[in-house]
Parts: C-alpha cells; sequence; structure tokens
C-alpha cells in the first residue's frame, strides 16, 4: 500500500539553527516504526519533513507526496475556534474533495462512523473546546480514519492521556500496521516503544541508530544520545558543508 520513504544525508534547521544533520536511511513500506530521542533532537522537525511542512537545506527526502497524514502535537492545535467534532473529522475529506465542495453524504456517514471507531459516538454536534485533551485526540484520530493515507506520521500521539485513550488508541495504530500502511510516531515512552513498535530511529539531531528497537535501544546507544544532548549548543548554526 505504501510506497517507500528515503532519506539522503538530510540536513533540516530552524532559520540557521541546526536540528537534523545528514541522516540517511528508509522507511520500509509498511513498517512501523518510532523516533525517539532527547528534547530539541530534531524529531518532530524530521516528521513535518516528512510530511512536506519542512524544507530541506541539504541532502534529499524522498517520500509519496499526497498519500500522508499527519497528526500534529495536540498542544499545537487551537481549540479556541467554534467548531464541532464532526467538522474537524470531515477535514480529513479535503484532501480528495477538496477545501469547496461541500461534503457528500457518504462522507458524513464515514465520518460519523470514524467518531464512533473512537469511542466518541453521538459526539457529532459537541465543540471541540468543551472536550478533555483524550477527547480531542480520539477526534484526531478519527480524521485519520477518513483520510485514509497510506503513510501515517505521529507526532507525540499519548502525550497527557489516560492510559484507557492511549490503549484504545493503540488498537487503531496496530490496525494501520496489519493493513500494511507506513506509520512513523514520534514518543517518549521507552516502554511502550520496546512494547508495540518493531523499529525505532534514535534521534539526536544524528541518526544515533536505526533498526530494531532492541537493537536500537541498547543502553550504549541511550548513552551515546544523552551525551550528544549534553554538548548541543543551542546557537549552532548549520554545519559548514550544509552552507556551502
Amino acid at each position: 500500500m505504501s510506497a517507500e520513504i528515503r532519506l539522503s544525508n538530510l540536513t533540516l534547521s530552524h532559520g540557521r539553527r541546526a536540528a537534523v544533520h545528514h541522516v540517511s536511511g528508509q522507511f520500509a513500506p509498511g513498517s512501523l516504526t518510532a523516533i525517539v530521542g532527547p528534547n530539541g533532537a530534531g524529531k518532530s522537525t524530521l516528521l513535518r519533513a516528512i510530511a512536506g511542512l519542512h524544507k530541506p537545506d541539504a541532502g534529499d527526502l524522498a517520500a509519496p507526496r499526497g498519500s500522508i497524514a499527519l497528526l500534529p502535537q495536540v498542544a499545537a492545535v487551537d481549540r479556541a475556534f467554534p467548531i464541532r467534532c464532526l467538522d474537524v473529522v470531515q477535514f480529513g475529506h479535503w484532501s480528495r474533495a477538496g477545501a469547496f465542495r461541500a461534503i457528500r453524504t457518504a462522507e458524513r456517514a464515514m465520518s460519523l462512523d470514524a467518531l464512533a471507531a473512537v469511542g466518541l459516538e453521538g459526539f457529532a454536534s459537541r465543540p471541540v473546546g468543551s472536550l478533555s485533551v483524550g477527547q480531542f485526540q480520539r477526534v484526531l484520530f478519527a480524521r485519520l480514519l477518513v483520510q485514509d493515507a497510506p503513510v501515517i506520521l505521529l507526532d507525540e500521539p499519548f502525550n497527557a492521556l489516560d492510559t484507557r485513550t492511549i490503549t484504545d488508541l493503540l488498537v487503531l495504530v496496530r490496525r494501520w500496521h496489519g493493513e500494511g500502511r507506513t506509520v512513523i510516531a514520534v514518543l517518549h515512552d521507552m516502554e511502550l516503544v520496546k512494547r508495540e513498535f518493531p523499529e525505532t530511529l534514535l534521534l539526536a539531531r544524528e541518526a544515533i541508530a536505526w533498526g530494531p528497537t532492541a537493537e536500537a535501544l541498547c543502553a550504549e546507544n541511550r548513552l551515546r544520545a544523552r551525551m550528544m544532548s549534553e554538548a548541543w549548543m543551542d546557537e549552532a548554526e548549520v554545519c559548514a558543508r550544509d552552507a556551502a
């Protein structure tokens, strides 16, 4: 179902500040991969680059444009705008329907089914501002169901969620993986990563390790990532070979 995502000497920055250095590797079609690493390691920046929302400074990034669904960090989503749960889910149809076409009956039914699938049946007319963090994250997962993309990117999808919500949403992650979709998630819970994600990219602005989770998260690699993070200089610019 999914096309390969390939990184070749990829370098990303914010302004002139380095974020990701010379990362090479590939996410195989249908793989389930966690991206982990210290704070400021470039994890979310890399995810946004794969989604086509962050332009590389150097290197190449090959990804199937138009076939990617991104779940942003829930804290980055403004819930103050008066909008219903159903409206948020129906945004998932835009990639196929366009922003200005009216939602068809079948698409509305699909959106209602998606809300039911995440445990929010009857929430269609609820304003998103009235939801708990966990309920709103379920709405965003429902939108991913509607998007039906072969590549799914999740940026810290389980932060600040209760155990029941995490358990329910992991069912969807396993379902997507079972359907042959490529799923990539930025995560912090190492025990969850070890239990649920067979592949891991350990990132500390550079790729420390990338492969089977047990190998990538060995003590030696995790120590190296921590030591590298302690040596970071936030004011450091993109390295000279990128600027040339």
